[in-house]
Formats: structure tokens, C-alpha cells, sequence
């Protein structure tokens, strides 16, 4: 029999469940015969494993009194600790624990003006009325970047133009109708060739970047005629308000941002535009972060029925 004087790395490494189920079998059953029978394992193999931890824990563990074997004083008291090792265990494979109640930390998402207007005060009340201690942190998108996930600048994004990459996970969240808003005490409804006639204000955010609705107008060789642009979608109000101007947004605008003007459908067909929520693979698995998806998807169901 071997015992280690010097505890290094190598030796304290070689612990692992199994050893510890196996010391605690034979502790609970007095014998290795009845530690093998109930592990379903050979006696052989019990006995290697006590052999092993014997040099790991520099103790004989277990000693011969009479027909059978009986625990060391240490191996006595370093039971609670094999079981609450056990445990541990357990509950580091069973993966994090979350509990809505007691959480506190910060989410913070990624949404230009209109995805947080639409979605986040009612995923806010809906989140805290569980989970009071979350705070939330909202910075503007843009056009968003795979980075703005991988960097952890945002926990999650809302976005018609999710990111691609290997590492990013996206949900649709619902889809929405391009519509031509005016300020009806100007205007009427255009035709399409007044549509195309008409001047617009339409939204560039602070790097350059168009709106989706541009660059697919472009695309098919089409233009039209913008006369203000603004960095946001709360900017394009004041510049309509009490012009004949057109401005074509998402449709769900209409429900706060746009909900002072007259709003139509395009005059021309053109495709939908989906709304994606949008994440990293590193939280895809964590139950804090699934659960706060759930909530922010169900307030989506619930804007999505509105017409």
C-alpha cells in the first residue's frame, strides 16, 4: 500500500464522482461484496477504486475488524463532505438554476426607437411583476453587428436585419407591413405615381445606414425622392406634421411613434418585413436568458395579433 506524503495537482485531479459514490457505498454498506452489489459493479473494481483513494486521501479508509471492515476516523469525518461533494456535482450538471424571484442583475438589448417603444415597456412590466430585482438597459441598435453580441455590449437585440454567424441564434418575432404615413389635414392618399412624385422624409441612422426599405427599393431600380433625413424613427413626426411629405415606415409605427397620422398601404406591392429577436450562443442554454426570451416572444405574439 502506497501513501502520498506530497498532495499535488495530478493526484488531487483523479477524485471524480464515481470514486466518491463508490468510498460512499462501501462506508453505508460495511463491505465491498455489498458496495459492488448495489453499484452493480465487480468486487474488483470496488476494491481498485478504494486502493486509489487511499493514496489520494494518505488513509487506509477502511480497516478489517473481524469478518468484515470498519471506517478510519478520517474516512468517518470526511463523509458529509463525499456527499455534499455528490450533490454538487449533481447540480453542476444539471446546469444553472434561476429563480425569477431572486435574480438581480442587468439585461441589456440592443432596439432602435421603434423596437423599444413597441416591445419593451410591456416585456418590462411583464418581467418585473416576476422577477422585481432586473434592471434593464436599453442602447440603440442601428443596423447591428454579430459583435455587439460577441463583445457582450448586448445580452439581446431586436432587429428586421439580424446578424449571420456560426455563434448567433435568432428567433422571428413577428412580421410587419411597409405603409406610407401623411398628415391627412395636408394630403390625401397618393397613387403611385404620386407616391413616386412625392418628396420624403425617411430614417439614416448615425453611421449611414438606410433603412431596409431603401436598399430593397434600390435594388429594383427604384428611387424616390428624400427631402429630410433623421437619425431615428421619432425624428420623422415634427418633419410631417403640416406637410405633404410622405413617410414610409413600419406599419407598427403606427401604434406609437406614428399614431397621429393617416397611414395607408404602399401603392405598389413590396415585401413584408420581419422582426427577429437575436442572441448569442453562449446564453442559449442559460435559464435566466431563455426565460426572459419567453417573456419579450410572448409580448410579440400578443403585438403581432394587432392589425
Amino acid at each position: 500500500m502506497i501513501f502520498m506524503n506530497d498532495f499535488d495537482e495530478s493526484t488531487f485531479l483523479a477524485l471524480d464522482g464515481r470514486s466518491l459514490r463508490v468510498f460512499l457505498a462501501v462506508l453505508d454498506t460495511g463491505s465491498v461484496t455489498a458496495a459492488a452489489d448495489r453499484l452493480g459493479v465487480t468486487q474488483s473494481a470496488v476494491s481498485h477504486t478504494l486502493e486509489r483513494l487511499r493514496g489520494v486521501m494518505n488513509d487506509p479508509l477502511f480497516v478489517k475488524s473481524g469478518r468484515g471492515i470498519q471506517p478510519t476516523a478520517h474516512a468517518q469525518a470526511l463523509a458529509d463532505r463525499a456527499r455534499q461533494l455528490l450533490d454538487d456535482l449533481r447540480d453542476f450538471a444539471a446546469g444553472a438554476r434561476f429563480d425569477p424571484a431572486t435574480a438581480e442583475f442587468t439585461l441589456t438589448i440592443a432596439a432602435n426607437d421603434f423596437q423599444r417603444d413597441l416591445f419593451l415597456p410591456e416585456f418590462y412590466r411583464r418581467v418585473t411583476a416576476a422577477a422585481p430585482g432586473i434592471r434593464l438597459r436599453v442602447i440603440p441598435s442601428g443596423v447591428p453587428t454579430a459583435d455587439m453580441l460577441r463583445e457582450n455590449r448586448c445580452d439581446l437585440l431586436i432587429s428586421p436585419r439580424p446578424p449571420a454567424g456560426a455563434d448567433i441564434f435568432q428567433k422571428r418575432l413577428l412580421t410587419d407591413r411597409w405603409t406610407c404615413f401623411y398628415d391627412a389635414s395636408m394630403r390625401k392618399a397618393p397613387s403611385k405615381a404620386e407616391w413616386f412624385a412625392a418628396r420624403h422624409i425617411g430614417v439614416v441612422y448615425e453611421r449611414g445606414e438606410r433603412l431596409a426599405f431603401d436598399t430593397e427599393l434600390e435594388a429594383r431600380g427604384l428611387k424616390r425622392d428624400i427631402a429630410v433625413t433623421v437619425p431615428n424613427f421619432s425624428g420623422v413626426p415634427v418633419f410631417l406634421r403640416g406637410s405633404d411629405r410622405l413617410a414610409t415606415l413600419p406599419g407598427l409605427t403606427s401604434l406609437e411613434i406614428m399614431r397621429e397620422f393617416a397611414a395607408v398601404s404602399l401603392p405598389f406591392e413590396f415585401p413584408e418585413m420581419p422582426m427577429y429577436l437575436v442572441w448569442h450562443r453562449r446564453n442559449h442554454l442559460d435559464p435566466a436568458h431563455g426565460w426572459l426570451r419567453g417573456r419579450l416572444d410572448e409580448v410579440a405574439v400578443e403585438v403581432g395579433r394587432i392589425d
